[in-house]
């Protein structure tokens, strides 16, 4: 005769239970340092042009779907939402890295800390991920006023119903650290934030090699200051 526990848990296991989710996720430290290319990538599917000024540009499925919701959203209000870059590679990554070390020039101790401003150390960038793009300009100033401002005003007032969020506001008391505010920057927090975990568990500094001045990945402990510094789901621990 069964003992009674291995019956709960034979109907939990054919009732198709899932315990997983209090298990770390799980992703491959491709995945989470961008060495993928998402135009082969199962999980990822490209922009059709109405979303996006890049010829090839490219989010994870879940991604994609949050966001044609809040575009039609945002169009029925009026507002035009456009993707200027989406999911960049840790190649990609390096290429635009290698370039500003080689143009900002100055004392080597500090040009890390000044590309770091506004842009990631390849295999730091949540870009990598899939979960997060840029939209409609590169500079804070075009959302300040003008068309920029109520496109602004929209995301802040509706983003989160679709899942999105500013991941890099302006310095407060909750985020102390990391990359300046960037207005253009959105991200798809119930993926962003899994990747983010999992990088945490699976990521170290002697992953982040190969570009100009790796060396400085471990010395500014840019895992903590800029893979983590990151704002808040809204109103929460702010």
């Amino acid at each position: 005769m069964r003992s009674p526990g291995l019956i709960v848990f034979l109907i939990l296991l054919c009732s198709g239970a899932n315990f997983s989710f209090k298990e770390p996720p799980t992703y491959t430290k491709a995945d989470l340092l961008g060495d993928i290319n998402p135009a082969e990538h199962r999980d990822f599917k490209k922009l059709r042009s109405k979303y996006t000024t890049k010829e090839n540009a490219y989010l994870r499925d879940e991604v994609y779907d949050a966001f044609k919701g809040m575009w039609k959203a945002a169009e029925d209000d009026g507002i035009r939402l456009i993707i200027v870059s989406a999911t960049r590679n840790r190649s990609y990554q390096s290429g635009i890295w290698n370039r500003k070390w080689t143009s900002f020039g100055g004392d080597e101790n500090t040009r890390a800390e000044r590309i770091l401003q506004y842009s990631s150390m390849p295999g730091t960038s949540r870009h990598h991920w899939g979960t997060d793009f840029d939209l409609n300009a590169l500079e804070n100033s075009y959302f300040e006023n003008g068309e920029g401002l109520k496109i602004y005003t929209w995301l802040s007032t509706n983003a989160a119903k679709f899942g999105f969020y500013q991941p890099y506001i302006a310095f407060n008391n909750y985020r102390e650290q990391g990359y300046r505010e960037e207005k253009w920057h959105w991200s798809y927090f119930p993926l962003a934030s899994k990747f983010q975990r999992a990088y945490n568990h699976l990521v170290e500094y002697g992953d982040l090699k190969g570009f100009d001045g790796d060396q400085y990945a471990n010395k500014l402990e840019v895992i903590d200051a800029y893979v983590n510094g990151v704002d808040a789901w809204p109103n929460k621990g702010n």
